[in-house]
This record gives C-alpha cells, structure tokens and sequence, in this order.
C-alpha cells in the first residue's frame, strides 16, 4: 500500500470511527433520557392522582359526563362528555408540563370492562416508538361508579422528543464530524495539489538548471584556452570571467541543493572543519570583485580559527549570497562584514547602507521566492531564491539568523552558529 492510499484509508478509518463513537454516545444519550423521562412521569403521575382523588369541579365533570347526567348542566349529554374530555387533557397538559414532560400524548379512561369510559381528544394509533403509563385511579371516581379505572397515557414519537432534547449535543457532534471532514478533504487535496506542484516546479528546476549548465561550460572553457594568449593585465579581467563563471556554476548547484534540502533528500555531508579561512578567502575574493563596481567593503575577522560542524560549500554561498545583495540596492554600497566569537557560538554581522526594508516585509523575506516592493527594483534581477537558501543553511547548521532593518539606512544581517566543542 502507498503513502496517498494509505492516508486515505487511515481517513476513511477514523471517520467512520468517529461516527461510531458518537452513534454509541447518542445511544448512551437516548438510554439516560428514557430513564429520566419515566422518572419525570412517575412524578406527574402522582399528581395526577391525587388530582382525581378528590371530588373537585374536574371530577365531577368527569362522573356527569361518563354518567350522561345533565341535571347541574344546562346542556346535552355529548356536550358535557365532550368538554370533560377536554378538561382532563387539559389537566393531564399542565401536570405533565409542570414536571418538564412537553411530548405529545393522548390517554383513554376506563374501567377493565369498558362499561365506562372516556377517550382523549386527541386519538393517536399506537405504534412500536410509543409507551404506556397506565394510572390506577383511587377515591371519588372508583368509588361512584363502584369499579377500578385506570388512567392510561401514552406517548407516540419518544425517539423523535429524546432527540429533540438532546439536539444541543446531538446537531453541534454532527456539525463538527461534517467540518472535520471537510477540512481534512480540504487539506488532502491542497497537499496532492502542492505535491504535484512541487514535481511540476522540480522538473522546470532541473530543466532550466540543465540548460544552463551548458553555457557556463563553455565560459569557463574559453577563458581557460585564453589564459595563455592575454597580457598581464587582461589576465586580470580574464580572472573575473573565470570566478564569475564559477560562481554562477555555484549558483546554479545551489538552486537544485535547495530543492532537494527542502524535500529533505539531501544530507549535509558535515565535518568539524576551521570556517575561519574559508570565510577569509569568500570576503577577499569578494573585495577583488567589487574593486571595480565603486563598492566599499571592509571586513574584520577577530580571531585565527571558526571550528565548527558543517560544510564549507554551502557556507561559502551563505555568505556570498548576504554579500551580493548588500551591494544591490544602494546607490554607492558600502558593506561591512564582523565575525567574532561570542557565548561559544560564531557571530557572523553584515552591514549595508541600502535602501532598507520595511518592518512589514521584514518577516517574509526568507519566504521562497519572495522579492521586496518597496523602491525601484526593476535593475536588479533575481528570483527571491537567495535569503531563503541562506535561512535554510543557517537552520541545517542549528544556527540562527537575524535581520535588522531602517528605510534608507540600511540592513544589518546577523548569524550565529554553534562552535564544535572537542567530545561532541
């Protein structure tokens, strides 16, 4: 089984797990309000009879009525039974509220051989959701009539009323179980998205960096044949050519490092080695290149040795990449690189006098492919590659970078990366 078939199979797993457990707690849920339901009509049913113990305006109502007497009412038979039906509904309504029962119900009244009886107005056909609380009835009414009533109430839908009861729980749990998994869908088609994307962005990576690769060869190959056929003076500009071809083949290895270090492919190939004169050698090589570009630069490296865990070539580009673009957006760049030791860890400070950065794009300027709005910045070219490699770097290193920036003051840059101690 494949990681993609494999996540999809641990999401159906757990939905319908989910699901599962929320069926189980709806059943506990309908299990505890059916038991508090009979208790609620335990109590009404007290009530109740003692209600009808009595002789009240209610229960002579019902005598007359079951009796077909009308001697007290000045009306018709029907009529009187009629209205108790109704007046005891009514009565049966009220104490079944009052001890918070609210479902719908219907009763009948009768003795066990149905010589008397007295239906509700409401008639509901008993079906397999209904229960019955039959009420045996005690004092006036059996004892008019001389035989044992009983006062059945029965409820239809009790599923429907518990889960009524219970839709604060109930709809919220589904509502829930329904964002979940159209968040997790979400998530699982914007991840296959970007995993195409990224195989989609690789393969115009390789392609690109492949075509590339080509020119600068022969770059590289002319100023080589025509290192024997210049003067000394040619061989000067004749070195620039050849360290800038070198450099963008470093480049260009640099962008296909980044893509594998980001899908975590690449492995550091890490040694305790002395960065001291690897740095020395990028900042003089540096200073040779910016001598014609009307490029201040100073450095001061404190100190003779920088052991620390790591590896110079991608270190190299590290600091070569800080270094290009402090000199890109000023007008007369004037750049300043310190490196120290300070707390066991190398400090490394590179200071410019561009244009700045604004405090907003401070936080996205190690994002990938990011590029700054503010100022003019169609003269100088990239592809919002070089800060994201330095901070990835930094971050392979267990290191930390730190960007410190005013509108036209300039940008300070500082890194610092742990020293080897001997016995790590």
């Amino acid at each position: 089984m494949n990681k993609r078939n494999f996540i999809i199979a641990v999401f159906v797993l757990s939905v319908f797990g989910l699901a599962y457990v929320q069926y189980q707690y709806l059943r506990v849920g309908l299990n505890l309000a059916k038991v508090q339901f009979d208790e609620k009509v335990e109590k009404a049913t007290l009530g109740i009879k003692n209600g009808l113990r009595t002789e009240n305006e209610l229960t002579y109502l019902l005598v007359s009525g079951m009796h077909r007497q009308t001697n007290f009412f000045k009306t018709h038979a029907d009529s009187v039974l009629n209205a108790s039906r109704y007046f005891l509904n009514d009565f049966l309504k009220e104490n079944l509220v009052a001890n918070g029962i609210e479902a719908n119900f219907s009763y009948n009244l009768m003795t066990r051989d149905s010589a008397y009886y007295l239906k509700s107005p409401l008639i509901q056909e008993r079906s397999s959701g209904g229960i019955q609380f039959p009420i045996v009835l005690e004092g006036y009414i059996p004892k008019t009539f001389e035989h044992r009533f009983i006062l059945n109430l029965q409820f239809q839908d009790l599923n429907r009323y518990f889960l009524s009861q219970l839709s604060g729980l109930t709809v919220p749990s589904i509502l829930f179980l329904i964002g979940i998994i159209g968040v997790v869908l979400w998530a699982l088609r914007t991840y296959y998205w970007q995993r195409k994307m990224i195989t989609t962005t690789d393969a115009f990576i390789n392609n690109l960096t492949h075509e590339l690769k080509t020119p600068v060869f022969s770059i590289r190959l002319a100023s080589k044949m025509l290192e024997d056929k210049v003067n000394l003076k040619e061989k000067r500009f004749l070195e620039i050519i050849r360290q800038q071809a070198e450099r963008l083949s470093n480049h260009i290895e640099k962008v296909l490092e980044l893509a594998t270090m980001e899908r975590k492919r690449a492995i550091i190939q890490k040694e305790v080695l002395n960065f001291f004169p690897v740095l020395e050698r990028t900042c003089t090589d540096f200073k040779t290149l910016v001598a014609l570009e009307e490029v201040e630069f100073i450095y001061d490296l404190s100190g003779d040795e920088y052991f620390i865990l790591g590896e110079a070539f991608h270190l190299q580009n590290m600091v070569n990449n800080l270094l290009d673009n402090a000199k890109k957006y000023a007008e007369y760049p004037k750049i300043e690189l310190k490196a120290f030791v300070q707390q066991k860890k190398l400090k490394i400070e590179i200071q410019d006098n561009g244009r700045g950065i604004s405090k907003t794009e401070q936080k996205k300027v190690f994002d990938k492919f990011y590029r700054t709005t503010n100022g003019n910045t169609h003269n100088v070219k990239g592809f919002g590659l070089g800060l994201h490699y330095v901070k990835t770097v930094v971050e392979q290193h267990k290191g930390n970078i730190h960007l410190a920036s005013e509108i036209n003051i300039g940008t300070k840059v500082t890194i610092d990366m742990p020293l080897y101690e001997r016995g790590q």
